[in-house]
Parts: C-alpha cells; structure tokens; sequence
C-alpha cells in the first residue's frame, strides 16, 4: 500500500475502541455483519423499470451471503416473463454482492435486486425473527396450490362501471349484481388447481367444476355478467 510523504511524515495517534458493526437480527439472531458471508435471511423485494410499464417481485433466500433460491414474479410487461426466466438461471448460486453488480436483463428486476440487498444486509429481512431462516423452497409456499402468483386484475370506467378480471382466489368467470347493479360476489376458477386435476386424469369439464366456486353473496345476485364481455 502506498501512502503520501504527508502521510508518512506524520505520527501514530493510536485508535480507541474498536466494537465492530451494529449487530442486526438474522434468522432468531443478533449477528455482526463484517462479510458477504455472513448475511442470512429470506425477503422480498419489488423494482420497477424507468417508463414504469411493469414491475418486478423479487424473492431471495441468502444463505451465509450465497442465494440458495430465487423466486422472480413480474407483471405488466410480457418482455419481462422471458428476463426472469433467464435472472432464474443467473441468480442461483451467487453471492448477494455479485447478484447486485449482474445484469439480471431487466431494469425492474435489476431495481428489485437493489431494494432487496438494503432490506437484507441492514437486517430488515422477511426472517429476520425466524430461528434458524426459512427452508429452501419456503418461496413455493407463496404461490400456494398449483404454484401461480397472486395477482389481482380489476378494470374500470366511469361510463361502464368495475370489471373484476382476476383475483385472489382466481380467474373470475361471472360478477354477481344486485336489482341496483352494484356488485355483490363473483364465480371463479383458480387455474393452478384446475390443471393439477387434469394433470391427475378428470376431463377438463370435471376440473373446471372442482376448481370453481363463489365468493361473497353471488347465490343471491339478480344479475350475473360476464366481466370481459358484457
């Protein structure tokens, strides 16, 4: 290391105490952080891309500074589902430093990265709290039955009124209105159960049924309409 002739000029002033980083919570524990090596911790983080057309949830499960598992879910740019197929591949197996210096191809999910390394080496993580992190594959858990993202679609218009398209519960086949025409309940189909029964051998029709139901008071609709078309 090369210093200045300043520098070497000068006298030793020796330092006071050295305590080290602030401890943060990982996985049940207050740790210091001093390398990569030793961030743990399960979180999420969402990133944007710069015209804001779509976005990007990110999930990582960091495992002594290495990502063990990537769950990557975007919406509202179709460029972006074939970006996070490739960041799948990419961020596996790095530690959370090179995942933050690696194009992960998209601007969303680049941001996502970004927010997620603040959240997780300041000890803000999901499993900040949880004794000993999360396993590898808790992201699965997320999605729930037939592994698909929770996403919620509603359209509206000032002339035409709400259109639920797709919520928690699915993809919505019918809205329920009362003799005011304001909704009260929805049929759905949850698409991830309906092709697990078809994977396991019902027809598509018995599926469908099995993966059907209602919510709210729909039974005691006046009307039902169908919100893509009518």
């Amino acid at each position: 290391m090369e210093y200045t002739s300043e520098i070497k000029e000068m006298c030793v002033v020796a330092r006071g105490p050295q305590n080290g980083p602030a401890p943060i919570p990982q996985e049940g524990k207050w740790t210091q952080a001093a390398e990569i090596r030793d961030i743990n911790g399960f979180t999420h983080g969402v990133g944007w891309c710069a015209p804001q057309q779509g976005a990007c949830k990110l999930s990582l499960n960091v495992k002594q500074g290495v990502i063990q598992e990537a769950l990557i879910e975007t919406v509202g740019c179709t460029g972006m589902t074939h970006s996070a197929a490739m960041a799948g591949e990419i961020l596996t197996g790095k530690t959370i430093l090179e995942a933050l210096n690696t194009d992960l191809v998209c601007d969303a999910i680049n941001v996502a990265m970004r927010e997620l390394f603040l959240q997780i080496v300041y000890g803000r993580s999901q499993s900040a709290f949880s004794e000993d992190g999360l396993p590898i594959g808790a992201g699965l858990e997320d999605l729930g039955k037939g592994l698909r993202s929770v996403t919620g679609t509603i359209f509206g218009t000032v002339e035409k009124g709400v259109r639920y398209l797709e919520v928690a519960e699915g993809y919505v086949t019918k809205l329920g209105l009362d003799e005011d025409d304001e909704v009260i309940g929805y049929a759905f189909c949850h698409l991830g159960k309906m092709m697990e029964f078809i994977a396991k051998g019902d027809s598509a029709n018995e599926a469908l049924e099995k993966a059907s139901g209602t919510y709210g008071r729909f039974a005691d609709a006046v009307k039902q309409i169908d919100p893509r078309h009518k």
